[in-house]
């Protein structure tokens, strides 16, 4: 089962949008070397004032849109986990479906948690992973 989650990039306070974006094109290479299905820039959800332009078009800046198989999940978060430690951002905000976790200000081990929970709540086929069902044959 392949999911898909948007992560964009939290600026300093005089991050402008240029830099987010190559910031975001720096993200988008280093995710390109996971066992992906792909990488692309994200695209803006707001509206234009533009005649004529339509707003699919539009990248939004430090925005990274990633389609992964669900084991290579934890791989794509911890890489933008390690990642934006040492860029000038905040954070990274880490979008699956209607759910939205932060990685920024916390220890590395209560972002490792925050991960962990994360990814342990994706939607669960009906009959279940095979690592959760019981082993015990009594």
């Amino acid at each position: 089962m392949h999911q898909t989650v948007r992560l964009e990039l939290l600026g300093l306070a005089d991050t402008d949008d240029d830099e987010l974006l190559h910031l975001g094109g720096q993200l988008r290479r280093s995710l390109q070397e996971l066992d992906v299905l792909d990488v692309r820039s994200g695209r803006s959800t707001g509206h234009t004032s533009e005649v004529g332009a339509k707003s699919s078009e539009l990248i939004a800046a430090g925005s990274v849109v990633v389609t992964a198989a669900s084991l290579a999940l934890r791989q794509v978060l911890l890489l933008a986990d390690t990642w934006w430690q040492n860029r000038p951002v905040r954070g990274i905000k880490v979008e699956m479906g209607d759910r939205v976790i932060e990685l920024s200000d916390a220890t590395t081990d209560e972002r490792a948690r925050l991960i962990d929970k994360f990814l342990a709540h994706r939607e669960v086929p009906a009959e279940g992973h095979p690592e959760d069902r019981s082993t015990d044959q009594s």
